[in-house]
């Protein structure tokens, strides 16, 4: 059902570093049946699985690998709401109002996640953090500040911070930037496999590894093949599978590029004030968090293509180039990479992501969470799909069409 079997990942990502809880999965031996089956277990599977599971749901979760294998073990985990587009070149794009309202409902993601986490008690080292979108070669100073105003509209204030302002606080030289709060970091393999057990709890079977073969409609049902022999029955099935994309997804208006990320030895002391994400208006961008003991992870670099073989060999080229630029921006910091890895990165010509009904096909959804907003976009489709399935209309799914997104 896949149109390629990706390596969503190589190198040694900073998340083998810590531990994460086990997820229990069973093997597949027999036929069975569901109200709804979710393939995929990386962060936007098990989110969907969870909430479903919560609304009263018979849920079955499938993966090819097994839980977090695929490109969740490779996310930076920088949960923010500030879209990689920014939002007066957004309005631009699909007009004032959708792009207002795709920024607002970001916001609203990061508040119900950090509910969410809370009200599950899951352990996932979260921690509240600032932002600092740096000037750039896509925003000038001057662009920047007319992105600071355009988010006052649509009622998310950022504070603009002037060269001197910057230096003083954050002793960064030489660059202007726009300051927020309300974003979080967190540790996203202990995320994930807290909802995937959350959602046993709940009564979710897992199965894995387990290889989706096919879909086909039998009355109004739908019938999964797998590999191994067993099929799975059930009355909608979300395609969860990140940028391995199901052959009856729309292939347009998205595509996978490569990316590359480092992350240091701990040095809690050398991180700047408040711990902030840090990320450029600029193409190609960098970004950068501290983990909890203090690690520095920052990457960037993306090129657009997504040969495995071209994008491993060029691991030590970039993430040497990553390591000079965070040099360049904190220069008492050790930058020298403990971890290093590339993987795979989606994205859109919006930067929105694309969630919803598979046209043309009864039952079938897909969430493509693309873009460096990954996490707050699979809590997104969380809400999108369930309210979906309840019989419900999300006022914001439009946004997120896969059959006409905004912008095409």
């Amino acid at each position: 059902m896949v149109k390629r079997l990706l390596d969503l990942h190589s190198g040694r990502p900073v998340w083998s570093a810590y531990r994460a809880p086990r997820v229990p999965t069973s093997r597949l031996a027999r036929d069975v049946r569901c109200d709804v089956l979710v393939v995929g277990m990386g962060i936007s599977g098990a989110m969907i699985a969870e909430a479903l599971a919560c609304d009263g749901r018979d849920v079955i979760c499938i993966d090819r690998r097994g839980p977090m294998l695929g490109s969740t073990a490779a996310t930076t985990a920088l949960v923010q709401f500030e879209i990689d587009q920014p939002l007066s070149i957004l309005s631009r794009k699909i007009g004032r109002a959708k792009a207002e309202r795709a920024w607002r409902r970001s916001r609203l993601a990061i508040d119900n996640l950090q509910a969410r986490i809370a009200e599950r008690s899951i352990d996932c080292r979260l921690s509240p953090r600032p932002s600092l979108y740096l000037d750039g070669n896509v925003l000038a100073p001057s662009q920047l500040r007319e992105e600071g105003v355009a988010r006052a509209h649509a009622g998310l204030r950022a504070d603009h911070l002037s060269p001197s302002q910057l230096k003083d606080r954050f002793g960064i030289a030489g660059r202007s930037a726009l300051l927020e709060h309300g974003n979080l970091a967190l540790d996203p393999r202990r995320l994930t496999a807290g909802l995937l057990n959350a959602a046993r709890e709940r009564g979710a079977r897992l199965y894995s590894p387990v290889h989706s073969a096919g879909i086909e409609r039998v009355g109004d049902r739908l019938a999964t093949a797998t590999l191994g022999g067993p099929a799975i029955e059930s009355a909608a099935i979300v395609l969860a599978t990140g940028y391995e994309l199901a052959e009856i997804v729309p292939a347009s208006h998205h595509r996978v590029v490569s990316t590359w990320a480092i992350a240091t030895r701990p040095q809690p002391r050398a991180a700047w004030p408040g711990q902030a994400f840090i990320w450029e208006a600029s193409d190609p961008y960098l970004y950068m968090r501290v983990t909890h003991d203090g690690r520095i992870i920052c990457g960037g670099e993306d090129e657009d293509f997504q040969n495995e073989e071209a994008r491993d060999a060029l691991i030590p080229e970039k993430t040497g180039t990553i390591a000079q630029k965070l040099s360049r921006l904190f220069p008492h910091i050790d930058t020298k990479p403990e971890f290093a890895w590339a993987g795979a990165f989606g994205t859109t010509s919006t930067g929105l992501p694309l969630i919803g009904r598979v046209p043309h096909h009864h039952g079938v959804f897909a969430v493509m969470g693309y873009g460096g907003n990954g996490i707050t976009f699979s809590q997104i489709a969380s809400e999108l799909i369930a309210t979906a399935i309840a019989g419900g209309t999300d006022h914001d799914a439009d946004l997120f069409s896969l059959s006409d997104p905004p912008g095409a």
